[in-house]
């Protein structure tokens, strides 16, 4: 237990004699396909109701802005502690909590993706293409979900690209506050939250928490800079 960082144990061992390094991996593999579920979750009802309320526009489009409006007044991390307390008292599975907090997570986190779409379809809708595609007689839905939102794609990626670090940080942070997943089961945020329980591994056994940390911190860094660079690619008015 809490053995040093040597040939068999490249990051030392953990104070239950686990080898850090497997399970920052396995950590890795959590917390990255938790967030990547989150993030392609939020977008599909963010095109539908964006696409539904930008093309139409009028009352449709005030009410679906307006439910947005109020879900993105809540405050969510709190209420995602209230939910995760709720969960302790009905007893749900370690290994399944975190994906229930995550689906709350998706369920109001997506008006932003909304309101990007919304954006981008109201000044798309009256593009020569789409008033051909008018006078052709296509359908509703043919018109929002074969021409206007493959239009705002790239948009889209460079949004959901971005939304993962911030996802990589709630996922995180639920693990360390002890509201995601639980030992046994890894997560970047687990193992952080060792030194939450004892001080004195945090002051003396820096291999132990300073990965998964620095594992946070590269990813999250590495999914904005893959954001921006998307975002200066595909965007015309940021080339110079």
């Amino acid at each position: 237990m809490l053995s040093s960082p040597s040939a068999k144990h490249p990051l030392g061992t953990d104070k239950t004699g686990k080898d850090v390094l497997a399970r920052l991996m396995n950590g890795g593999k959590i917390s990255l396909t938790i967030s990547f579920m989150a993030v392609f979750i939020v977008t599909f009802p963010g095109i539908i109701f964006g696409g539904i309320a930008g093309y139409f526009g009028g009352a449709i489009d005030n009410v679906i802005m307006r439910i947005c409006d109020i879900l993105m007044c809540l405050p969510g991390f709190p209420i995602l502690l209230i939910i995760g307390t709720l969960l302790d008292s009905m007893g749900v599975p370690s290994q399944l909590r975190i994906y229930y907090l995550m689906a709350y997570l998706t369920l109001f986190s997506w008006p932003g993706t909304a309101r990007l779409v919304r954006g981008q379809i109201l000044s798309l809708r009256e593009q020569e293409y789409m008033v051909a595609a008018e006078a052709m007689g296509y359908s509703t839905s043919r018109k929002i979900f074969k021409h206007l939102v493959p239009n705002v794609m790239p948009q889209l990626i460079v949004s959901m690209t971005l939304s993962l670090g911030s996802m990589i940080l709630y996922e995180a942070s639920l693990s360390y506050l002890n509201m995601g997943v639980r030992a046994p089961y890894a997560a970047w945020g687990t193992m952080i939250n060792i030194v939450a329980e004892d001080q004195y591994i945090l002051e003396n056994f820096f291999n132990v928490w300073g990965p998964p940390g620095l594992c946070i911190i590269l990813a999250v860094l590495g999914f904005n800079f893959v954001g921006d660079g998307l975002r200066d690619a595909l965007d015309p008015k940021m080339r110079r």
